[in-house]
């Protein structure tokens, strides 16, 4: 079940504003589907990202996929536990498995962004 509190991307990436962060990661259902994570490519601190584009890649014993950005901003932080553990991310993936935190512009919003009622719609009308 997704989290209430979070948006989601169709790419199944979670967001979560505050104040003027987004902290991003992937949810547990992007988890899922990639079984076990073993490496994730994040970009810089100070890369500008948009959304929609991708800004990484997380690598699983079954593939390897694009990490896409719900909103646009620049990478203020990246959380560098996953450089020695990316297996984080399959264990808690809405806590300590988050990926970038994004400084967004002023008076953005996730709006555009699923809430988790429509995320799990998607998933179901996927045949997931």
């Amino acid at each position: 079940m997704a989290p209430p509190a979070l948006r989601y991307s169709k790419s199944h990436e979670w967001a979560k504003l505050d104040g003027g962060v987004c902290t991003v990661g992937i949810t547990q259902f992007a988890v899922d589907l990639l079984t076990d994570v073993t490496h994730v490519e994040l970009p810089p601190v100070g890369k500008a990202v948009t959304a929609g584009q991708p800004f990484g890649e997380v690598e699983s014993v079954k593939a390897v996929s694009d990490l896409y950005a719900p909103v646009d901003g620049e990478v203020i932080e990246t959380n560098a536990a996953l450089a020695e553990n990316a297996a984080l991310i399959g264990e808690d993936p809405y806590g300590r498995g988050w990926l970038v935190k994004i400084k967004v512009k002023e008076g953005a919003t996730l709006d555009h962004l699923l809430t988790a009622e429509a995320y799990e719609q998607q998933i179901a009308s996927e045949g997931h």
